[in-house]
């Protein structure tokens, strides 16, 4: 099982190779951590909780700075669960590389809010006749039950507060993943306002987690980059750098 967390930037297009033009979502997707592993035996449930969004610690309250102690100070946290346990462990970090052009993925977010709208555009209903002594009906809902019954059925379909609510979509393609920017180009559009949450999973292959190298395995060089301590031995010293940018006739003269 894969799974990232992201936020929507908005759609824009992409050629294939082919030249055929694809609308796609780009989304900013991680980097992402582990926040907490729940397993079945200890929890009842198999699910991992994610972190995304680092921000600063001092806007975490105590609860939330326990919860996340040695790790970065995430603002978001979401959980994915799953029928069988994930290999991953408190602490890992994973990215958009995690995916690959081609896959098929779960989107989930949070359609925009429409506020308290009518039955016409809330349930698409027709409206009322526009003529013959109809004049103030035009959009009413008309008759909401029978009146022997004296009370309206549960679930009728009435105004009321439109969007702002949970929506899932399957199979959406994973046009480019671009790691550089952490940005994913999902095929189509998905539920949601620019900026909003979303999360992205898909039930096959695994998470690629980053790999740090410990301070036991490399040691720096002096110039900002780090060589492994096996290769150690290949550095030049400043002797041997010396002795090499000396010129030619230099050693004659001595």
């Amino acid at each position: 099982m894969k799974f990232i967390l992201g936020t929507k930037i908005g759609m824009t297009q992409l050629f294939r190779k082919d030249g055929t033009v694809v609308p796609v979502t780009r989304v900013n997707a991680g980097p992402c951590v582990v926040a907490q592993v729940k397993t079945d035996k200890k929890d009842n449930v198999n699910s991992i909780q994610v972190g995304f969004f680092e921000q600063k610690k001092f806007r975490l309250n105590k609860a939330e700075q326990g919860h996340l102690k040695d790790l970065p100070s995430v603002r978001i946290l979401r959980e994915f669960r799953s029928e069988n346990e994930v290999g991953l462990k408190r602490g890992d970090k994973f990215t958009v590389e995690t995916f690959a052009p081609g896959e098929k993925v779960k989107v989930t977010g949070w359609s925009k809010g429409k506020g308290f709208q009518g039955v016409v555009k809330r349930h698409h209903f027709r409206g009322g006749p526009a003529s013959h002594g109809h004049k103030d009906n035009l959009r009413m809902p008309g008759s909401i039950g029978a009146g022997g019954v004296q009370r309206v059925f549960k679930g009728m379909r009435m105004a009321g507060h439109m969007g702002d609510a949970q929506v899932s979509i399957n199979n959406l393609e994973i046009i480019e993943v671009f790691p550089e920017e952490n940005i994913l180009a999902i095929k189509g559009a998905v539920p949601g306002a620019k900026g909003s949450l979303l999360l992205i999973s898909t039930p096959e292959g695994d998470i690629k987690v980053e790999v740090e190298k410990s301070k036991k395995e490399v040691e720096p060089t002096g110039e900002g980059t780090l060589i492994p301590i096996s290769h150690r031995d290949e550095i030049p010293t400043d002797a041997e750098k010396v002795k090499e940018e000396a010129p030619v006739g230099a050693e004659e003269k001595k």
